[in-house]
């Protein structure tokens, strides 16, 4: 679990191959929509939202890069056959622009995929 629960998510993936003839290697990628967007119709841009990574007790903390999500699909990473990853990503809002006050929505897909 990440250090901080309340403040920061586990983003993890795990790519397993179970014989030669499989690919060796899958790509970790993330979607974001364009913006976020309230009950009235208000929008943040996606883009103002970014994440640090962190791994308590890892050699390697930075497996999934920190980054900013672009309102489209990002590659995050590749990953080896047979390894599992994981990170704590910690998220920030740039705050560029006074926004309405309200409850704004969007939906992040994290997707591994192997061809």
């Amino acid at each position: 679990t990440c250090p901080t629960p309340a403040t920061q998510i586990m983003v993890g993936a795990s790519y397993r191959r179970n014989n030669t003839s499989a690919p060796a290697s899958a790509t970790l990628r993330v979607t974001s929509p364009a913006n976020l967007v309230s009950a009235a119709g208000d929008t943040i841009p996606f883009s103002q939202i970014s994440w640090t990574v962190s791994a308590a007790g890892s050699t390697q903390p930075a497996v999934i890069p920190a980054g900013t999500f672009s309102g489209a699909t990002q590659t995050l990473t590749t990953i080896p056959a047979n390894t599992y990853i994981e990170n704590c990503h910690t998220f920030l809002y740039a705050n560029s622009a006074v926004r309405p006050a309200g409850t704004y929505n969007g939906r992040v897909t994290y997707t591994l995929s192997s061809p």
